[in-house]
C-alpha cells in the first residue's frame, strides 16, 4: 500500500461536513475493495432520461473511483460492470454498454498509465463483441507493465458460471491424475478461478440500496465487510468512498473467530 502524502491532501481538500481525510486512518486502508455498480438507470429515469444516460453518467464515478483508489494506496480495485444476467436487458442497452466499455477504456488509458494502474479482466469475454474483446487485450497490453493499483473488471461474469467453470476444470485434473481428490484444499480450487492470484476483498460496496449480492464474487467475498449505499452509482463520489472506509474501519474483523 503506496500512497503520495502531497497528493492526497490535496485531492481531498475540499471536504464536505461530514467526513474529511481525517476522519480515516491510513495505516489501516483496506487492500481490495470492490464495488457493485447499481442504480445507473433509476438515476436517469428520476431525471426523465433514457437508462443508457445513466450508464454514461456513472463512467465519470467509475474514473473517480480509480483514481479515488489510488490516491488512497489501495492495491486492488475491482468493480461489477456487466453480469451474465445482464444480457437480458434491453438490446439498445447492451450494446451501449459493449461500446462504453471499448470507448472509455481507449479514453483512460492514459490515466491508467499516468497513474500506474495495472488491468485486469475477469469473467467470459469470449461472448463479448469482438471489437470490445481487442480493445480489452490491447488495454491488458498497455498496462502489463505498471506496478501500481490494480484495477479489475468483471465482465460477463456470474459466480455460479465461474464456480461451475472452475469445478470442471478441478474434476479434469483429477481425472488426468494430475491432482488427488483426497488432498483437494480450498486454496487448490481457488487456482481455478477468474480472480485467481487476486486477494479476497476486504470491503465490498453496493450503491442504491439494494441488500444483494446479485450473483458477485459469491467465493471471494467469505468474509468480506459489506457496505450499502442509498446512493446512485452515477452520485458516488470520493467522499462516499470515504464514508464506506470509514464504516469499514469502525468493525471488528473476526474471520469466525473470537477476539
Amino acid at each position: 500500500m503506496q500512497f503520495d502524502t502531497d497528493k492526497l491532501v490535496q485531492y481531498f481538500s475540499d471536504a464536505p461536513e461530514d467526513i474529511s481525510l481525517s476522519d480515516i486512518n491510513l495505516e489501516t486502508i483496506p487492500s481490495h475493495v470492490s464495488i457493485i455498480m447499481d442504480g445507473n438507470g433509476r438515476w436517469a429515469t428520476a431525471r426523465g432520461l433514457d437508462r443508457t444516460e445513466g450508464h454514461k453518467a456513472g463512467v465519470l464515478s467509475l474514473r473517480e473511483a480509480v483514481t479515488t483508489s489510488v490516491r488512497l494506496g489501495l492495491d486492488v480495485l475491482s468493480v461489477y460492470s456487466f453480469s451474465t444476467e445482464n444480457w437480458k436487458r434491453p438490446q439498445h442497452e447492451v450494446d451501449l454498454l459493449m461500446r462504453l466499455f471499448a470507448e472509455t477504456l481507449l479514453k483512460e488509458l492514459p490515466l491508467f498509465y499516468q497513474e500506474n494502474v495495472k488491468l485486469r479482466f475477469f469473467g467470459d469475454l469470449e461472448a463479448l463483441p469482438e471489437k470490445t474483446r481487442k480493445t480489452f487485450q490491447r488495454g491488458l497490453d498497455e498496462t502489463a507493465q505498471n506496478t501500481g493499483m490494480t484495477f479489475a473488471l468483471a465482465v460477463n461474469y456470474g459466480s455460479r458460471a465461474e464456480l461451475t467453470r472452475a469445478a470442471v476444470f478441478l474434476a479434469n485434473q483429477i481425472a488426468e491424475g494430475k491432482v488427488s481428490a483426497d488432498s483437494v484444499t480450498p486454496s487448490d480450487f481457488e487456482k481455478y478461478l477468474y480472480t485467481a492470484g487476486l486477494p479476497d476483498p476486504d470491503l465490498l460496496i453496493r450503491t442504491s440500496g439494494e441488500l444483494r449480492l446479485s450473483n458477485y464474487l459469491l467465493w471471494q467475498l467469505a468474509y468480506s465487510e459489506l457496505y450499502v449505499t442509498q446512493t446512485y452509482w452515477p452520485d458516488f463520489s470520493k467522499w462516499d468512498v470515504l464514508r464506506a472506509i470509514k464504516d469499514y474501519q469502525g468493525r471488528e474483523r473476526r474471520f469466525g473467530g473470537v477476539k
